[in-house]
């Protein structure tokens, strides 16, 4: 708190905002930055296996992951599957150039996977893929 004093000897007290608006800020950028780290980290998809190499997955890939359980996760959001067409086309946007990248747990049904990848290619995605994790012998 600041005091000033006056000509007239009065003390006006006011508090200063700005440190207070700074660290809000601040945490507000911190918790901006940790959430895609939390999210991703909180998803249980167990991925198939594969003999040969990975290729590099795109930067600018959509991911569709699929649980388990059968939910389908898009870059971190739930959607149900009927919803995954809608959320896809947003994602997607006017340049159908991105890639989509199909995440599944290697329990779920090859149906579902499939399904994902229908949607994917009718909305023109450039290129659709599945992923794996790469086994080391």
């Amino acid at each position: 708190m600041s005091l000033k004093v006056h000509e007239k000897n009065r003390i006006i007290a006011e508090m200063n905002m700005i440190p207070l608006i700074d660290v809000a800020l601040i945490l507000l950028i911190i918790f901006m930055v940790m959430t895609p780290f939390l999210v991703q980290s909180q998803l249980q998809v167990s991925l198939p296996r594969s003999s040969s190499p990975a290729a590099p997955a795109e930067e600018n890939a959509i991911t569709v992951q699929i649980t388990e359980s059968g939910a389908v996760i898009v870059e971190g959001k739930r959607v149900k599957m009927s919803g995954l067409e809608r959320e896809l086309i947003l994602r997607l946007g006017k340049s159908r150039k991105k890639a989509v990248l199909v995440q599944a747990d290697k329990e779920v049904k090859i149906e579902k996977v499939v399904e994902a990848l229908d949607i994917a290619k009718k909305l023109g995605a450039g290129k659709v893929g599945i992923g794996v994790t790469h086994e080391a012998r």
